[in-house]
């Protein structure tokens, strides 16, 4: 292996350890050492690739978002835009130890980088919300549903919404009776009108 190759791999190896880290620990409580050992890399050599943390907190929300495009490219392998979004409803439950756990990994990190007062890096957090947003209504534009938008934002907002109860409640449980209130709401979903999240969980 070439020493380009291991840089490379090196890199990527903290890269990933960051985004792990800082879930696990939040931004402020995590260094740079903590990152440094769960990659398995010498602290010293950190700096060679991340000179400040927040380089650090960049290549986390880089991470964020290949690990989103890799789940989403994953389920437009799916015919029905509809079976789309249920199958990442049941990939958010499918996470639901760690979310009761630490949350949800994105959502998380923009709530603690929001209290920052530089302003620039929530920015890059909401940005990775707003790509999880775009696609969700652009599988509801496809399904011929109105307001397409305002669904994705019920859609993301429920999955937070669980994230935060699960993690407050240390309960993973909530992820999956949520959930599965999500994929009723997706199912009643017609092409002639849609019904708010609200009305269809009174009727389940």
């Amino acid at each position: 292996m070439n020493r380009r190759t291991q840089a490379s791999q090196k890199r990527q190896r903290l890269t990933a350890a960051a985004a792990r880290v800082l879930h696990e620990q939040g931004v402020e409580r995590t260094t740079l050492a903590d990152i440094a050992r769960a990659a398995d890399v010498p602290v010293g050599n950190v700096y060679y690739y991340f000179k400040t943390k927040d380089e650090l907190v960049q290549a986390a929300l880089a991470e964020h978002t290949a690990r989103l495009d890799e789940l989403t490219g994953r389920l437009e392998r799916l015919a029905d835009p509809r079976d789309r979004l249920k199958a990442l409803v049941e990939a958010w439950v499918g996470q639901r130890d760690v979310a009761a756990r630490h949350g949800c990994p994105t959502g998380t990190l923009a709530a603690e980088l929001d209290k920052r007062a530089d302003g620039t890096l929530d920015a890059e957090a909401g940005a990775v919300l707003r790509r999880l947003l775009d696609w969700a209504a652009g599988q509801f534009r496809e399904l011929g549903l109105p307001g397409p938008e305002d669904l994705a934002l019920t859609l993301v907002s429920g999955y937070q919404g669980m994230s935060l109860m699960a993690n407050a409640l240390r309960d993973p449980d909530v992820m999956a009776r949520e959930g599965a209130r999500l994929l009723r709401w997706l199912d009643s979903l017609g092409a002639q009108g849609a019904p708010v999240a609200g009305s269809s969980r009174r009727s389940s």
